[in-house]
């Protein structure tokens, strides 16, 4: 072997230490970088006509086990499903307040509390009706109530709103990773074409990969060509040959009313396609589940809660009136003239002065009346009474007469499908007005203290005496009346993921603001158990193809000595081509 081949393998050994020593610093120095996975030269000996001529690189490369990346990738959208719905789980329980007070001296937040504090308002007031601070207390309780369920409904629609708003922040993010991982496939591409390295361009698409799975669900796999192709969980394309992006439409007001299916919430569109339904994990996923599903039902649960209180308290008012009794009753249900009367029995009206002495009376036979203008007909027929049907489509009834009022007992009325008393159902004298949680109020002339609590009651005698007294002033009954509703058992339907129950207006206040706390708690540890698994795949990932510093220290350290050895070897040639060229000069 002449001294120029000896060179030549010697210079080839450090040139390919030198390479060596440059992949373990790099690997040293982005120990602590995302994404960045250990790389390696590999090395092969060059042989000419069978004889050994150096050593080459043959490329730098990393190791990522692709089946760990592909628990990785599945665990980090399960991971950004749990996050997420932890999070507005957290919110949502924070919404309905806490039954448990901090301090000894006062009570809890939540509704169930404030059904609490409205019943002990009405036990107070059964003891002294006429009490004017007791009623406003009533009053004031009773608001609280209705003001806290709105409040409350409020929460749950604007949760759904930011859900709305963060789906379109996470295609955002969806979308750039998306683009990402086109741009750098091309780049790779590119890359191998001119005989360089791609391991770092892998790795940063590797990232982008994982950053797009803990958005949305996805598929993929790498193409013959070196394309990474990445699709829905259904095959829609968000990235082959170039990039797909996903595109969402938020919606500019959420209300209880506004939904997925009925297109108030716009699809996430794919090519054309409506996506959404193929996004079943990630934050994309959550949210849309959130949105559609658990904020909604929550929204449900409150409504049924507000409506059959709405209803109960309707009822015993509407068996009640004031002293003095008003000049006019407006109905709430909305009517025509032409409407069907499916009513039985007879209702009484009366009309009194001032004080409740009788002035006029009527029993009425609401079987006699097939439409709601025959029954108004029939009142005008009562004298000293007027009866309209209003611009809103609301029953009128008042009094023609000043300084009178008019008053209504039920007696054995039944109208509607209900069963509902004449008063109760054209809603004469309501307590308070609700059609969900999200509008329930207790009636306005009653809140601004113009009309005060009905507490009192017509007479439902046979007959009845022109000149005497016939309201009956006993308001503890109403009171009490109130109180029972409020206490005893009514039928809750099944709602919102909740069972059928019968128990008091408290009761099932609780069993909501329970299966809230319930489902929190279970969001928090499936969070807890997601985390965990993330951390063990992208911890395995990391000790398979990550950079271990100690053995990074070590193998530069072995290089430094093969750098040392593949120089001294040089200077060795160098030395004996110095003595080559001395003897040939000196003979």
């Amino acid at each position: 072997m002449s001294l120029n081949i000896a060179r030549s393998i010697a210079f080839s050994g450090l040139a390919a230490t030198q390479v060596q020593i440059s992949v373990t610093s790099a690997n040293i120095s982005n120990a602590d970088t995302t994404g960045y996975t250990k790389k390696t030269a590999g090395q092969a000996s060059s042989v000419t006509g069978g004889v050994g001529t150096g050593v080459t690189v043959t490329g730098i490369t990393s190791s990522v086990d692709k089946l760990l990346l592909k628990s990785l990738i599945a665990a980090n959208s399960d991971l950004g499903a749990a996050d997420t719905t932890n999070s507005y789980l957290t919110s949502l329980q924070q919404l309905y307040g806490s039954s448990t007070s901090a301090t000894s001296n006062s009570t809890g937040t939540s509704l169930a509390n404030t059904l609490a504090s409205l019943e002990s308002a009405l036990s107070s007031l059964a003891s002294r009706p006429t009490s004017s601070a007791l009623q406003s207390n009533v009053v004031d309780a009773l608001d609280s109530v209705a003001s806290q369920l709105r409040e409350t409904s409020s929460g749950i629609q604007k949760l759904r709103s930011n859900a709305d708003q963060d789906i379109a922040s996470a295609v955002g993010s969806v979308n750039g990773n998306v683009q990402k991982i086109a741009d750098l496939n091309a780049a790779i591409k590119q890359a191998a074409a001119a005989g360089q390295s791609t391991a770092d361009l892998e790795d940063k698409r590797n990232t982008a990969l994982q950053d797009l799975s803990s958005q949305m669900n996805v598929s993929y796999y790498t193409a013959s060509n070196g394309d990474l192709q990445v699709y829905t969980a259904t095959g829609q394309a968000l990235v082959d040959s170039t990039a797909h992006p996903l595109s969402y439409t938020t919606t500019a007001t959420v209300s209880a009313a506004t939904s997925y299916s009925s297109g108030g919430f716009s699809g996430i569109m794919l090519n054309g396609v409506d996506v959404t339904s193929q996004i079943t994990s990630g934050k994309i996923g959550a949210l849309v589940t959130l949105r559609d599903q658990t904020l909604p039902a929550a929204q449900s649960q409150l409504d049924e809660l507000a409506q059959q209180l709405a209803t109960s308290l309707n009822a015993v008012s509407n068996s009640q009136t004031t002293l003095p009794p008003p000049a006019s009753l407006t109905g709430t249900a909305t009517v025509s003239s032409s409407d069907a009367l499916s009513a039985t029995g007879s209702v009484r009206l009366a009309v009194t002065d001032s004080s409740g002495k009788l002035i006029s009376y009527s029993d009425l036979d609401l079987s006699s009346y097939t439409s709601v203008g025959d029954l108004v007909s029939a009142i005008n027929g009562v004298s000293g009474l007027s009866a309209t049907i209003d611009s809103s489509g609301h029953l009128k009834i008042a009094t023609t007469a000043s300084n009178t009022g008019v008053s209504i007992a039920g007696l054995t009325s039944s109208v509607g499908s209900a069963g509902e008393s004449f008063s109760d159902y054209f809603g004469l004298n309501d307590l308070v007005t609700a059609t969900g949680a999200s509008d329930i109020a207790v009636r306005s002339d009653i809140l601004s203290g113009k009309t005060s609590l009905s507490l009192a009651t017509l007479l439902s005698s046979a007959t009845l005496t022109i000149g005497s007294s016939v309201l009956s002033s006993d308001g503890a009954s109403a009171a009490n009346a109130l109180y029972d509703v409020l206490t005893g058992s009514t039928s809750f339907k099944a709602v919102g993921g909740l069972a059928a129950v019968t128990g008091s207006f408290a009761d099932f206040a609780s069993t909501i603001v329970s299966s809230v706390a319930g489902k929190a708690s279970q969001a928090s540890s499936t969070y807890s158990a997601k985390e965990a698994a993330q951390s063990t795949y992208a911890n395995s990932l990391s000790s398979q193809s990550g950079v271990n510093l100690d053995e990074e220290s070590a193998r530069l350290s072995e290089l430094q000595n093969k750098y040392t050895a593949a120089s001294q070897l040089i200077q060795a040639i160098n030395a004996m081509f110095t003595a080559l060229v001395s003897a040939v000069s000196s003979t």
